[in-house]
């Protein structure tokens, strides 16, 4: 894999961070700025939000800029977001701090996710796939446990001042490592952004993009709310939770390292057996989750399973997105990202029930169980290797 590939990957370990940081810092905020947890909760679903509306706008406005120059404009303002939400003392404003970098992650990973995909060759970009994500697992299993133990020991808005560092020593790798082309090589030759866009009406591209978001809502789901389950449900102190994120973090890394070398070739094989297994294990984690051992090990199959199942699903967007050689990152960040804003919003509405803190782990069950119902119809589609197309 190319040099410029891993520097990409470092910018999104810093974004990475951010967006999975407040699952140890909820209770925190909601203490600081006289809010309920729940409500606190809500700045992941801004955040994905941002992502979801930011990842096609961004990425059209950024479509005729160099690579380097948009990616490195998105990480700056990146950094001055979270400088700005370290300093108020507003919940809506560190709301609307969470949106504007969004819109600003949005833009550099639909960029980076089309950059990664022009750096390999065509069937490859599962793989290359596999190393950009490295740095949002990289971010799970380090920079999110730490930022959660920052958060405990120093406040949450330490953190946040910790990630607006991170951006620096990416944005210097960006300028050192992605050629600053005035204008895109391709750019004589690319479909209109008006072609591009048609590519949505695509019932191929729909399916794939709503099953990677039915996945990533049932991560985000969990994941979001995994803190209140480690403390009150299974009785651990608040350094356990960091212990739990990297278990998390370290299953991720596992999942999309193994998914990342079959993806290209045979999608379907993740699918058929990740599935179930993933829809197995969130009750799984609910019924042992006063169980500490259990809980953890648990907590590492589930990040595993998300990961793989999710990231191969995401591939297949960009396979299916080929067409739309711009915007195909948008997409496939935007079905990412609308599960990772669902997600979330149902899950804290499951914690007024009689299920309680385990109400998000019953969520994602049910979001594994409706992306299985959907997809088997069309395993035909899934079950596509390299980037070429079923018969239809």
């Amino acid at each position: 894999m190319p040099l410029p590939l891993y520097l990409l990957a470092m910018a999104v370990f810093a974004m990475g961070t951010s967006e999975f940081m407040l699952v140890g810092l909820l209770p925190g905020i909601a203490r600081d700025l006289d809010v309920t947890v729940g409500t606190a909760g809500s700045l992941t679903s801004a955040f994905a939000l941002g992502m979801v509306v930011g990842a096609p706008l961004v990425a059209g406005l950024a479509r005729n800029r160099s690579a380097r120059s948009a990616l490195l404009g998105f990480v700056l303002v990146f950094a001055a977001a979270h400088a700005l939400g370290a300093t108020t003392t507003h919940f809506p404003v560190l709301f609307a701090t969470r949106i504007v970098a969004a819109l600003a992650n949005a833009g550099f990973v639909a960029v980076a996710l089309t950059t990664a995909a022009r750096l390999v060759a065509v069937d490859r970009k599962g793989r290359a796939l596999a190393v950009l994500l490295s740095g949002t697992t990289a971010a799970t299993i380090a920079g999110v446990p730490a930022g959660s133990v920052v958060g405990t020991m120093l406040g949450w808005r330490a953190t946040f001042w910790a990630v607006a560092a991170l951006c620096l020593p990416a944005a210097i790798g960006i300028l050192k490592g992605i050629p600053a082309d005035p204008v895109p090589e391709d750019a004589p030759h690319r479909p209109a952004l008006r072609a591009e866009l048609r590519q949505l009406r695509s019932p191929r591209l729909g399916l794939v993009m709503l099953l990677g978001a039915l996945v990533n809502a049932a991560t985000f789901a969990s994941f979001t709310f995994l803190a209140p389950v480690v403390t009150d449900t299974a009785g651990l102190g608040d350094l356990w939770i960091p212990v739990a994120l990297v278990l998390f973090g370290l299953g991720s890394f596992a999942g999309i390292t193994v998914a990342g070398r079959v993806s290209d070739t045979r999608p379907g094989l993740v699918v058929t057996y990740g599935g179930p297994l993933l829809l197995l294990g969130w009750p799984a984690l609910a019924v042992l989750s006063d169980r500490p051992a259990a809980l953890l090990a648990l907590v590492f199959l589930q990040g595993a399973l998300s990961f793989a199942l999710g990231s191969t699903l995401i591939t297949r967007v960009l396979y299916e997105a080929a067409a739309a050689p711009t915007m195909g990152g948008a997409y496939a960040t935007a079905a990412l990202n609308t599960g990772a804003a669902l997600g979330p919003l149902v899950a804290a509405a499951s914690l007024d029930t009689s299920l309680g803190d385990l109400g998000p782990l019953w969520v994602s069950a049910l979001l594994v169980a409706t992306a299985l119902l959907v997809a088997c119809p069309f395993r035909g589609v899934l079950a596509v290797g390299r980037g070429t197309r079923a018969p239809r």
